[in-house]
């Protein structure tokens, strides 16, 4: 009998953010920047919610040069990203700059 090892999702890190003005927190970012082989693709939210929850992909920031998890979360029917808590106290994935339009993802 062969026993398969289950695939363990691939780490990116979450380099920039895309971001649409609303009142709403939980509604700001549009898009996720990750590095693939020393480039960003830009990746639609929902597609890295997506890739969270079909365990294909983890996320990660980098803060004062630690790596803290990115996770989903769920706010009045609306899912969104966040980082899970760390010492500091700014917003972690909304204060990343601004993507530039290098290549979208898939």
């Amino acid at each position: 009998m062969t026993s398969t090892t289950p695939k363990q999702p691939v780490r990116l890190p979450i380099t920039c953010v895309n971001k649409v003005k609303t009142n709403n927190i939980y509604e700001q970012i549009s898009d996720v920047g990750v590095t693939v082989k020393g480039q960003t693709v830009i990746l639609p939210l929902k597609d890295a919610i997506r890739a969270i929850e079909d365990k294909l992909y983890t996320f990660f920031v980098v803060v004062d040069g630690f790596e803290v998890d990115v996770e989903i979360d769920e706010r009045e029917g609306h899912k969104y990203l966040r980082t899970k808590p760390d010492s500091t106290k700014k917003n972690n994935l909304l204060s990343l700059n601004s993507c530039t339009p290098p290549s979208l993802w898939g």
